[in-house]
């Protein structure tokens, strides 16, 4: 791959998706040990939350973690603006708006994908928000919502919110059904249109574009970044973590952190029983870090160690000597003849 010009490269040219009970910071801090460069979200954080509730429980992270996004959900400009100021405030590298989750939750407080059909009401709340810090403002949204296909709907959706000052659009190319389908479905049933996002920066060539919905390799994100600014990943980033390995060097042109996978568990460990030390439980760090061996020899008793219950209260190093036991355990028995 020839050299890179860090300085012409967008800074959204490559992400792990917003996932509800994935992206916590604990499982942040995990792709950080693999990528230094990618940008990160956080889950969504709905403003109610943060403006009522227990504020450094969502908004807590390492600073390893940048560059670092909040996404919000909510529909109130003035609560979105609030809570804009709170991610200035602790340190955030942008502020996101869902538009783009269809649970039907979410749509009981009149946020994510419905919000899609009102387009001059996101206008406002990305205004808001952009009056409220300098940090940049950037919407998530589906290319629809139910079954209508009409591209002049995302268009006008995206002309409009671009008024209000965004530039930045990450595009989950599909429809979101808002009705019969769970978010799970949500995700997987509704066709990709991939090439609706490619018309959107044709038609839009001054904003940045960002690609997300059903990419799980390295080939995709090439073939995406030909078309678009960016692209962005979810649940294959999650279950395969080790496909971020080489993405330092092989999207941003600089050095890739260059750790093992054993030199990377053992970075996990050491941040386990930090965590453990602050009064909670490394099963809540090691839940996420479960795909790092798939595929290989004995993974799969590997991963059986680290979620077993009953080593709970083992020390995090000491279930790390099991879980590598019974890892060469299998592989010994794979090896050995007849």
């Amino acid at each position: 791959m020839s050299a890179l010009n860090l300085e012409e490269l967008s800074p959204w040219r490559l992400s792990v998706a917003p996932m509800m009970d994935w992206t916590d910071r604990h499982c942040r801090y995990f792709h950080r040990l693999l990528t230094r460069r990618t940008r990160l979200y956080t889950e969504m954080v709905t403003t109610g939350a943060l403006l009522h509730g227990d504020q450094p429980r969502h908004l807590d992270f390492s600073p390893e973690e940048h560059p670092l996004a909040l996404q919000l959900g909510g529909s109130e400009a003035a609560d979105l603006a609030a809570c804009a100021r709170l991610a200035e405030k602790w340190g955030y590298d942008e502020v996101n708006l869902n538009c783009g989750c269809p649970s039907e939750r979410v749509q009981r407080g009149s946020f994510g994908a419905c919000l899609m059909a009102e387009p001059a009401l996101v206008a406002d709340c990305v205004k808001a928000m952009r009056d409220a810090v300098a940090l940049p403002v950037t919407v998530k949204h589906r290319i629809g919502i139910d079954k209508g296909e009409s591209y002049e709907f995302v268009r006008d959706f995206v002309g409009t919110v671009a008024e209000a000052g965004c530039e930045v659009f990450i595009v989950h190319a599909r429809n979101a059904w808002l009705k019969g389908l769970s978010p799970k479905e949500n995700r997987e049933v509704p066709p990709l249109r991939y090439e609706i996002v490619h018309r959107l920066k044709r038609d839009f060539p001054n904003l940045a574009f960002v690609l997300n919905g059903g990419i799980t390799s390295s080939p995709q994100i090439d073939a995406g970044l030909v078309e678009v600014d960016g692209v962005m990943l979810g649940r294959e980033a999650y279950h395969h973590p080790w496909l971020m390995a080489d993405w330092d060097e092989r999207y941003f042109g600089a050095a890739s952190p260059g750790l093992s996978r054993d030199e990377v568990e053992e970075r996990i460990v050491d941040y386990m029983q930090r965590v453990v030390a602050a009064g909670e439980p490394w099963s809540h760090v090691a839940r996420h870090m479960i795909g790092l061996r798939n595929g290989l020899p004995g993974a799969r008793r590997w991963r059986q160690v680290w979620s077993d219950h009953r080593l709970k209260h083992e020390p995090p190093h000491e279930v790390l000597r099991r879980a590598r036991e019974s890892m060469r355990e299998v592989s010994a028995l794979e090896v050995s003849p007849g």
